[in-house]
Protein backbone atom coordinates (compact mmCIF):
# COMPACT_ATOMS: atom_id res chain seq x y z
CA UNK A 1 0.00 0.00 0.00
CA UNK A 2 2.82 2.40 0.82
CA UNK A 3 4.15 2.16 -2.74
CA UNK A 4 0.79 2.41 -4.50
CA UNK A 5 -0.37 5.56 -6.19
CA UNK A 6 -2.71 7.50 -3.95
CA UNK A 7 -5.52 9.75 -5.05
CA UNK A 8 -5.83 13.42 -4.18
CA UNK A 9 -7.83 14.25 -1.05
CA UNK A 10 -9.84 17.48 -0.90
CA UNK A 11 -11.37 18.26 2.48
CA UNK A 12 -14.07 20.91 2.79
CA UNK A 13 -13.98 22.45 6.26
CA UNK A 14 -15.39 25.41 8.14
CA UNK A 15 -15.61 26.64 11.70
CA UNK A 16 -19.18 27.82 11.14
CA UNK A 17 -22.30 25.85 10.31
CA UNK A 18 -24.68 26.57 7.43
CA UNK A 19 -21.99 28.02 5.18
CA UNK A 20 -22.57 25.62 2.28
CA UNK A 21 -19.97 22.90 2.92
CA UNK A 22 -22.17 20.04 1.76
CA UNK A 23 -23.36 21.82 -1.39
CA UNK A 24 -19.79 22.73 -2.33
CA UNK A 25 -18.51 19.20 -1.59
CA UNK A 26 -21.20 17.61 -3.74
CA UNK A 27 -20.53 19.93 -6.64
CA UNK A 28 -16.77 19.40 -6.42
CA UNK A 29 -17.28 15.65 -6.59
CA UNK A 30 -19.75 15.94 -9.47
CA UNK A 31 -17.53 18.28 -11.46
CA UNK A 32 -14.47 16.06 -11.02
CA UNK A 33 -16.52 13.02 -12.07
CA UNK A 34 -17.86 14.95 -15.05
CA UNK A 35 -14.27 15.51 -16.14
CA UNK A 36 -13.72 11.76 -16.14
CA UNK A 37 -11.93 11.29 -12.84
CA UNK A 38 -12.69 8.41 -10.48
CA UNK A 39 -14.27 10.19 -7.51
CA UNK A 40 -15.56 9.28 -4.07
CA UNK A 41 -17.43 11.71 -1.84
CA UNK A 42 -17.16 10.96 1.89
CA UNK A 43 -19.73 12.33 4.33
CA UNK A 44 -17.78 12.79 7.55
CA UNK A 45 -20.33 14.90 9.32
CA UNK A 46 -20.92 11.84 11.43
CA UNK A 47 -23.86 13.11 13.47
CA UNK A 48 -25.78 15.23 10.98
CA UNK A 49 -24.46 14.33 7.52
CA UNK A 50 -26.69 15.49 4.68
CA UNK A 51 -24.88 14.33 1.54
CA UNK A 52 -27.31 11.50 0.81
CA UNK A 53 -30.29 13.72 1.59
CA UNK A 54 -29.05 16.33 -0.88
CA UNK A 55 -28.42 13.71 -3.56
CA UNK A 56 -31.66 11.83 -2.78
CA UNK A 57 -29.80 8.58 -2.14
CA UNK A 58 -30.87 5.76 0.14
CA UNK A 59 -27.65 4.03 1.19
CA UNK A 60 -27.73 0.37 2.17
CA UNK A 61 -24.32 0.65 3.84
CA UNK A 62 -22.56 3.53 5.57
CA UNK A 63 -19.25 4.51 7.10
CA UNK A 64 -20.36 2.69 10.24
CA UNK A 65 -20.61 -0.58 8.32
CA UNK A 66 -17.26 0.03 6.64
CA UNK A 67 -15.50 0.65 9.94
CA UNK A 68 -17.12 -2.39 11.56
CA UNK A 69 -16.04 -4.66 8.69
CA UNK A 70 -12.53 -3.23 8.74
CA UNK A 71 -12.14 -3.81 12.46
CA UNK A 72 -13.59 -7.32 12.19
CA UNK A 73 -11.38 -8.58 9.37
CA UNK A 74 -8.93 -6.14 7.81
CA UNK A 75 -7.53 -8.71 5.37
CA UNK A 76 -10.86 -9.26 3.61
CA UNK A 77 -12.00 -5.64 3.82
CA UNK A 78 -13.00 -4.14 0.44
CA UNK A 79 -13.90 -0.48 0.78
CA UNK A 80 -15.87 -0.37 -2.50
CA UNK A 81 -18.44 -2.74 -0.99
CA UNK A 82 -19.63 0.05 1.30
CA UNK A 83 -20.22 2.78 -1.26
CA UNK A 84 -23.46 4.06 -2.71
CA UNK A 85 -23.34 5.06 -6.38
CA UNK A 86 -24.64 8.40 -7.56
CA UNK A 87 -25.19 8.37 -11.31
CA UNK A 88 -27.04 11.11 -13.11
CA UNK A 89 -26.54 12.32 -16.69
CA UNK A 90 -23.96 9.52 -17.03
CA UNK A 91 -21.74 11.15 -14.40
CA UNK A 92 -21.13 8.53 -11.70
CA UNK A 93 -19.26 8.86 -8.46
CA UNK A 94 -19.13 6.90 -5.22
CA UNK A 95 -20.56 8.11 -1.92
CA UNK A 96 -19.49 6.92 1.52
CA UNK A 97 -22.60 7.72 3.52
CA UNK A 98 -22.58 9.08 7.06
CA UNK A 99 -24.02 6.93 9.88
CA UNK A 100 -27.79 6.63 9.76
CA UNK A 101 -28.24 6.79 13.55
CA UNK A 102 -26.83 9.40 15.88
CA UNK A 103 -25.51 6.91 18.41
CA UNK A 104 -23.37 5.21 15.76
CA UNK A 105 -21.23 8.31 15.41
CA UNK A 106 -19.87 7.96 18.95
CA UNK A 107 -18.48 4.48 18.28
CA UNK A 108 -16.39 5.35 15.21
CA UNK A 109 -12.67 5.42 15.92
CA UNK A 110 -10.32 7.88 14.24
CA UNK A 111 -7.75 5.21 13.35
CA UNK A 112 -10.40 3.19 11.51
CA UNK A 113 -11.63 6.22 9.57
CA UNK A 114 -8.05 6.97 8.56
CA UNK A 115 -7.64 3.45 7.22
CA UNK A 116 -10.89 3.74 5.24
CA UNK A 117 -9.67 7.00 3.69
CA UNK A 118 -6.31 5.43 2.81
CA UNK A 119 -8.13 2.56 1.12
CA UNK A 120 -10.27 5.01 -0.85
CA UNK A 121 -7.14 6.84 -2.00
CA UNK A 122 -5.94 3.63 -3.62
CA UNK A 123 -9.11 3.27 -5.70
CA UNK A 124 -10.00 6.81 -6.63
CA UNK A 125 -8.32 9.74 -8.33
CA UNK A 126 -10.05 12.16 -5.96
CA UNK A 127 -11.55 11.72 -2.51
CA UNK A 128 -13.72 14.69 -1.49
CA UNK A 129 -14.53 14.91 2.22
CA UNK A 130 -17.43 16.87 3.67
CA UNK A 131 -16.81 17.55 7.37
CA UNK A 132 -18.60 18.75 10.47
CA UNK A 133 -17.86 22.28 11.71
CA UNK A 134 -15.45 21.39 14.51
CA UNK A 135 -11.82 20.63 15.24
CA UNK A 136 -12.37 16.96 16.02
CA UNK A 137 -9.72 14.24 15.87
CA UNK A 138 -11.38 12.80 12.77
CA UNK A 139 -11.47 16.16 10.98
CA UNK A 140 -7.84 16.88 11.86
CA UNK A 141 -6.87 13.46 10.51
CA UNK A 142 -8.69 14.20 7.27
CA UNK A 143 -6.88 17.52 6.96
CA UNK A 144 -3.54 15.85 7.59
CA UNK A 145 -4.21 13.40 4.76
CA UNK A 146 -5.48 16.14 2.46
CA UNK A 147 -3.74 17.56 -0.56
CA UNK A 148 -6.06 20.57 -0.37
CA UNK A 149 -8.19 21.88 2.49
CA UNK A 150 -10.99 24.14 1.31
CA UNK A 151 -11.62 26.41 4.29
CA UNK A 152 -15.08 27.75 3.53
CA UNK A 153 -16.40 30.97 5.02
CA UNK A 154 -19.10 33.58 4.59
CA UNK A 155 -19.11 37.25 5.46
CA UNK A 156 -22.47 37.92 7.05
CA UNK A 157 -22.24 38.47 10.81
CA UNK A 158 -19.42 39.40 13.18
CA UNK A 159 -19.58 36.06 15.11
CA UNK A 160 -19.17 34.11 11.85
CA UNK A 161 -16.11 36.17 10.92
CA UNK A 162 -14.72 35.73 14.44
CA UNK A 163 -15.05 31.95 14.14
CA UNK A 164 -13.43 32.02 10.72
CA UNK A 165 -10.43 33.96 12.04
CA UNK A 166 -10.15 31.69 15.07
CA UNK A 167 -10.18 28.62 12.85
CA UNK A 168 -7.72 30.10 10.37
CA UNK A 169 -5.31 31.01 13.18
CA UNK A 170 -5.69 27.58 14.77
CA UNK A 171 -4.82 25.79 11.54
CA UNK A 172 -1.65 27.84 11.28
CA UNK A 173 -0.73 27.21 14.92
CA UNK A 174 -1.20 23.47 14.46
CA UNK A 175 1.54 23.49 11.87
CA UNK A 176 -0.47 22.59 8.79
CA UNK A 177 1.19 23.39 5.48
CA UNK A 178 -0.28 26.81 4.65
CA UNK A 179 0.09 26.08 0.93
CA UNK A 180 -2.66 23.46 1.05
CA UNK A 181 -5.15 25.67 2.92
CA UNK A 182 -7.41 27.48 0.43
CA UNK A 183 -9.68 30.13 1.89
CA UNK A 184 -12.87 30.17 -0.17
CA UNK A 185 -15.62 32.74 0.34
CA UNK A 186 -19.19 31.60 -0.27
CA UNK A 187 -22.23 33.85 -0.83
CA UNK A 188 -19.94 36.78 -1.60
CA UNK A 189 -22.62 39.18 -2.80
CA UNK A 190 -25.14 38.55 -0.04
CA UNK A 191 -26.48 41.70 1.61
CA UNK A 192 -24.05 42.84 4.26
CA UNK A 193 -22.34 46.02 5.34
CA UNK A 194 -19.09 44.22 6.08
CA UNK A 195 -16.32 45.07 3.63
CA UNK A 196 -14.50 42.09 2.12
CA UNK A 197 -11.12 43.80 2.25
CA UNK A 198 -11.54 44.41 5.98
CA UNK A 199 -12.17 40.70 6.49
CA UNK A 200 -9.09 39.73 4.46
CA UNK A 201 -7.01 42.18 6.47
CA UNK A 202 -8.33 40.66 9.69
CA UNK A 203 -7.52 37.15 8.50
CA UNK A 204 -4.12 38.16 7.21
CA UNK A 205 -4.86 36.31 3.99
CA UNK A 206 -6.75 36.89 0.76
CA UNK A 207 -9.52 34.54 -0.31
CA UNK A 208 -8.30 32.00 -2.84
CA UNK A 209 -11.64 31.90 -4.63
CA UNK A 210 -14.98 33.67 -4.33
CA UNK A 211 -18.37 32.06 -4.93
CA UNK A 212 -21.42 34.26 -5.55
CA UNK A 213 -24.64 34.09 -3.58
CA UNK A 214 -27.43 32.28 -5.43
CA UNK A 215 -30.04 30.98 -3.03
CA UNK A 216 -32.47 30.04 -5.81
CA UNK A 217 -29.98 27.85 -7.67
CA UNK A 218 -28.80 26.19 -4.47
CA UNK A 219 -32.35 25.49 -3.34
CA UNK A 220 -33.27 24.03 -6.74
CA UNK A 221 -30.24 21.76 -6.60
CA UNK A 222 -31.23 20.40 -3.19
CA UNK A 223 -34.88 19.95 -4.18
CA UNK A 224 -34.02 18.01 -7.35
CA UNK A 225 -31.03 16.09 -6.00
CA UNK A 226 -28.99 17.30 -8.96
CA UNK A 227 -25.64 19.08 -8.42
CA UNK A 228 -25.54 22.52 -10.02
CA UNK A 229 -22.60 21.58 -12.22
CA UNK A 230 -24.74 18.88 -13.86
CA UNK A 231 -27.74 21.15 -14.37
CA UNK A 232 -28.17 22.42 -17.92
CA UNK A 233 -29.08 25.87 -16.65
CA UNK A 234 -26.17 28.30 -16.54
CA UNK A 235 -25.79 30.31 -13.33
CA UNK A 236 -22.90 32.39 -11.91
CA UNK A 237 -22.62 30.00 -8.96
CA UNK A 238 -22.32 26.99 -11.27
CA UNK A 239 -19.65 28.75 -13.31
CA UNK A 240 -17.55 29.72 -10.29
CA UNK A 241 -17.79 26.27 -8.72
CA UNK A 242 -16.52 24.78 -11.98
CA UNK A 243 -13.77 27.39 -12.08
CA UNK A 244 -12.73 26.50 -8.53
CA UNK A 245 -12.35 22.84 -9.47
CA UNK A 246 -10.44 23.85 -12.59
CA UNK A 247 -7.99 25.77 -10.40
CA UNK A 248 -7.54 22.71 -8.20
CA UNK A 249 -6.91 20.36 -11.12
CA UNK A 250 -5.00 22.94 -13.17
CA UNK A 251 -6.93 21.81 -16.23
CA UNK A 252 -9.00 23.93 -18.62
CA UNK A 253 -12.64 22.90 -18.43
CA UNK A 254 -12.82 21.97 -22.12
CA UNK A 255 -10.22 19.22 -21.63
CA UNK A 256 -12.47 16.97 -19.59
CA UNK A 257 -12.19 13.25 -20.12
CA UNK A 258 -15.01 11.37 -21.82
CA UNK A 259 -14.64 7.91 -20.32
CA UNK A 260 -15.89 8.49 -16.76
CA UNK A 261 -18.42 5.64 -16.87
CA UNK A 262 -15.90 3.03 -17.95
CA UNK A 263 -13.41 4.22 -15.34
CA UNK A 264 -16.01 3.98 -12.61
CA UNK A 265 -17.08 0.49 -13.59
CA UNK A 266 -13.49 -0.69 -13.36
CA UNK A 267 -13.46 0.14 -9.65
CA UNK A 268 -16.02 -2.54 -8.91
CA UNK A 269 -14.60 -5.28 -11.13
Amino acid sequence: MADARRGIVITVFSTASAVGKTLISINMAAELAKQGYRVCLVDMDLQFGDVCNYLQLQPQRTLTDAVTALETDKNSFAVQDFLTTYDRYDVPFGVMAAPLRLEEAYNIQTASVKEVLLQLQLRFDFVVIDTASMFSDINLTAMELSTIVTFLGIVDFIPTIKNMKSGHDSIREMGFDVNKIRMVLNRSNSKTRIDLQDVEQLLGSEFYHILPNDFGAAQRSIQTGCPLVLDSKATPLKTEMRNLVARYTNRPLEKAKEDSVSWFKKIFQ
